[in-house]
């Protein structure tokens, strides 16, 4: 007959070696908790590079976004708030397949940061797609932001296009998939007169296209721009805006005060 004794002593020493992975594993799962950066903005930059969009403009874009992020005024912005930090990743976008991160998530906080980040944009390889398919990467920045290892009180996509949807997740599923994910989706609707590659510029008013059917989310804005000049500006002044958690003001928006 097993000794009673020695019995309760291995149930003993199987309860606390259990006890022990338990509590390891729980150890583990909070770690991962503690992981995550607290940062004041989560902030996915969606740049439109379908066909749509010419070489020359695609490059702009680019130049536009890498002097943007590496301003004083963006860095400054950064800086100010609660944390003094950000989390950002910069994505070009074209067919439904077709998301890809020209800079991955970084945190910025300083001008080496900035000027990193921006570095990473303007090196990476140019690649093209045929199709807009907006809601698609509406939904690919909020996996995006989903699944990174940043917390910000503020998610926000900032999405640019030249032209309306012709593919693709419906709007309406992507927007129900950021209001889900408690993410606000910006547009910079990016004005031309130009002909794209395959196609010729679309006739529709983009501003209004943006504003009823792009954007999402409390405080959700449309900034435009027309030319090569406005559209440097445009991208400083709504990066400032969406670091500060700002509205623009009625006459950039061309509307009366």
């Amino acid at each position: 007959m097993p000794n009673f004794r020695h019995m309760m002593c291995s149930v003993k020493n199987f309860a606390v070696a259990t006890a022990a992975v338990l509590l390891a594993g729980s150890g583990g799962a909070f770690a991962a908790q503690e992981a995550r950066t607290e940062v004041d903005v989560e902030l996915v930059l969606a740049v439109d590079i379908s066909y749509s969009v010419d070489e020359e403009e695609a490059r702009r874009q680019r130049e536009g976004y890498v002097a943007a992020l590496a301003s004083e005024d963006v860095i400054n912005m950064i800086q100010g708030g609660p944390y003094g930090r950000i989390a950002v990743t910069y994505v070009e976008w074209a067919d439904s397949g077709f998301q890809r991160a020209a800079a991955d998530w970084m945190v910025i906080s300083s001008e080496a940061d900035a000027l990193a980040f921006a570095s990473q944009v303007a090196a990476a390889p140019l690649e093209r797609g045929h199709y807009t398919a907006i809601g698609a990467a509406i939904a690919d920045g909020v996996a995006r932001i989903r699944d990174n290892d940043y917390d910000a009180p503020r998610r926000i996509i900032d999405i640019s296009g030249d032209g309306p949807q012709n593919q693709g997740m419906s709007l309406e599923a992507a927007h129900a998939l950021a209001e889900e994910g408690h993410v606000v989706v910006n547009g910079l609707p990016v004005i031309s007169e130009r002909d794209g590659r395959w196609v010729r510029p679309v006739e529709v008013n983009l501003d209004a296209y943006f504003e009823d059917n792009v954007i999402t989310g409390p405080g959700a804005f449309v900034l435009p721009a027309r030319t090569e000049d406005e559209f440097a500006e445009a991208i400083l002044r709504k990066l400032v805006l969406e670091i500060a958690g700002a509205a623009p003001a009625p006459v950039e928006l061309g509307r009366a005060p």
